[in-house]
This record gives structure tokens, C-alpha cells and sequence, in this order.
């Protein structure tokens, strides 16, 4: 089943980067998610317990993201992949967008970030 449930435009400050500025002051990242989960269940009863908490997907992707200092946004965004995978069964895949609208970057740019998709097959690198 390739049901999907998806949270777009998750604004997290945090102090994830390479230079030491971007670890001290931090900057704001936006997130992006895709979760598949099967939502056949859920589309007929009507009730939260058959489904996927935004509320509660929210938490857990934005404490994964806070909670350590990163030097890359694959990290980052992988942190917040297993995050969801661990704590949400119901999720079979996850697709993580993490934009880093403020990168130091020598460019005028309009968006730069990592897209990653992780599920509980492929997730341990097979």
C-alpha cells in the first residue's frame, strides 16, 4: 500500500553546519516529510488510533533534529529518518527534505538541502 502522509514547511532552528558560526548562533532549516503507511485501516474507521499522529511525528522528527549537533544535513536528516522508522510502526518509508535556506554559500541561491528516503527494508544499507 503506498499511502501517504505528508507534513510540509516543519520550521526548526538549530545549530547543524561545518563552520563554527553556524554551531554557535545556529540558523533555521525547514523539513519537509513523506511517510508511507497503509491508511485503509484508518480511511474507514475514523479513528486516530489507526493512523500515523501528526502532532506526535512532528515531536519526534523535531527533537531528533534539535537534539545533536550535526556537521551534515544527510546526518541530520538521517537522524530524523530513524526517528520516525523506530517510533511509528505503522510507517514503512519516510522521506525526509531538509532545506538550509541561510547556507553559507558564495551564491545567490533559491533553496539547498538533502532529500533522503529511508524504509524499514533498505534502511540498514542493504
Amino acid at each position: 500500500m503506498n499511502d501517504t502522509i505528508f507534513i510540509k514547511g516543519l520550521v526548526i532552528h538549530a545549530r547543524h553546519g561545518v563552520m563554527e558560526h553556524e554551531t554557535e548562533v545556529g540558523q533555521r532549516f525547514v523539513i519537509d516529510l513523506d511517510l508511507t503507511a497503509d491508511l485503509r485501516e484508518s480511511s474507514r474507521t475514523d479513528r486516530l488510533s489507526d493512523t500515523v499522529s501528526y502532532s506526535n511525528v512532528v515531536a519526534s522528527a523535531t527533537a531528533a533534529f534539535k537534539t545533536t549537533n550535526y556537521r551534515l544535513l544527510e546526518r541530520a536528516a538521517g537522524a530524523v529518518a530513524d526517528a520516525i522508522l523506530d517510533a511509528f510502526p505503522r510507517i514503512t518509508a519516510v522521506k525526509v527534505t531538509v532545506h538550509k535556506p541561510h547556507a553559507p554559500i558564495a551564491a545567490i541561491f533559491d533553496d539547498v538541502g538533502v532529500i533522503l528516503t529511508r524504509s524499514r527494508e533498505t534502511r540498514s544499507g542493504a
